[in-house]
């Protein structure tokens, strides 16, 4: 069993690592889901709340703040609303995990053989921002599909999963599941490199104050590492978010004036030019809100997981 000084590279085996992984992020998916829709329907919002002219021929709901754009979902959409596009989500989570979690292992111990160590922190943001941009590509397509269900108002642009593939994949092409995978990368290895690199530095120290309750120095880690990795990169979250729901179905999600978007740059120039600094962290409130608790309950979740996994091992042996 792993104690809590060790490093992630340190403990378990590669199958223990895989399974962990991939627990973690369905649990932590399925807590975190309502704040993620949320998220993105505020990332996706347009106008200026404070401008009324902004939004004089807006069609689609004005969200304002966290709380009122939920009682708004609820109200509009019943409470499944809040878990629109949770079984990409949680496909995409446990795929994620799996394969961030064995990167980071893999890279971390790769590092370790090098004839001149690098620094922990160094090693940390390395493999950190390897496993993020390894497993943001690889899981991209659920990525995307989360993102057009999640923007779905009363009435559905999509029937089905299965269909939303079928229609994609017909009219924009194998590339339509990739829309922003530049920026989805571009945002996810600063982040991980970033959120890695300071819960690896926090974690021992954490794990070894005896007022904590068990389990919740490596949940307080995550908290304080993903606060300051999400919002040093933001910006770069809400211009995937704009690119995924471009495409022939840009005008029937619950944001019926989403402009017309290309790249990356052009993104984030369009949206300084009309919308200032401020568009650029619309939603950064509620990423936050849920940022923190994902990242606890994820590493919480791994940590435990790892740990029942790695006992279950020592019981199997015992028997034998």
């Amino acid at each position: 069993m792993s104690a809590g000084g060790e490093h992630l590279k340190d403990e378990g085996t590669r199958r223990q690592v895989v399974l962990a992984g991939g627990i973690a992020g369905l649990v932590s998916r399925f807590c975190v889901a309502p704040l993620d829709v949320v998220k993105i329907r505020l990332q996706l919002q347009i106008h200026s709340l404070s401008d009324p002219a902004s939004h004089r021929n807006v069609t689609g709901p004005v969200y304002k703040g966290t709380l009122s754009t939920m009682r708004a979902i609820i109200k509009e959409e019943g409470v499944k609303g809040l878990w629109k596009g949770n079984i990409p989500a949680e496909l995409m989570y446990v795929c994620y995990g799996g394969v961030q979690f064995t990167t980071y292992r893999t890279t971390t111990q790769a590092l370790a053989q090098l004839p001149r160590r690098l620094p922990q922190p160094m090693e940390s943001f390395i493999a950190g921002a390897s496993a993020g941009g390894l497993a943001t590509a690889a899981t991209y397509p659920l990525d995307l599909l989360r993102t057009r269900f999640a923007a779905q108002g009363t009435e559905r642009v999509y029937p089905s999963l299965l269909a939303s593939v079928r229609d994609i994949a017909y009219s924009e092409g194998p590339a339509g599941f990739f829309r922003g995978c530049s920026a989805a990368v571009a945002q996810i290895v600063p982040y991980m490199g970033l959120f890695f690199a300071t819960y690896e530095s926090l974690r021992p120290s954490l794990a070894a104050i005896p007022d904590l309750p068990f389990g919740s120095g490596d949940a307080l880690a995550g908290v304080v590492a993903s606060v300051l990795a999400k919002t040093g990169v933001f910006p770069l979250d809400l211009v995937r978010k704009r690119l995924q729901v471009q495409g022939p179905t840009r005008s029937l999600y619950v944001h019926r004036n989403i402009p017309e978007y290309r790249g990356v740059l052009s993104t984030l120039a369009s949206i300084l030019r009309t919308q200032g600094v401020r568009g650029l962290y619309r939603g950064l409130t509620v990423s936050l809100f849920k940022a923190a608790p994902a990242s606890a309950v994820t590493m919480w979740t791994y940590e435990e997981s790892l740990r029942a996994l790695q006992a279950m091992n020592v019981a199997a042996q015992i028997e034998e």
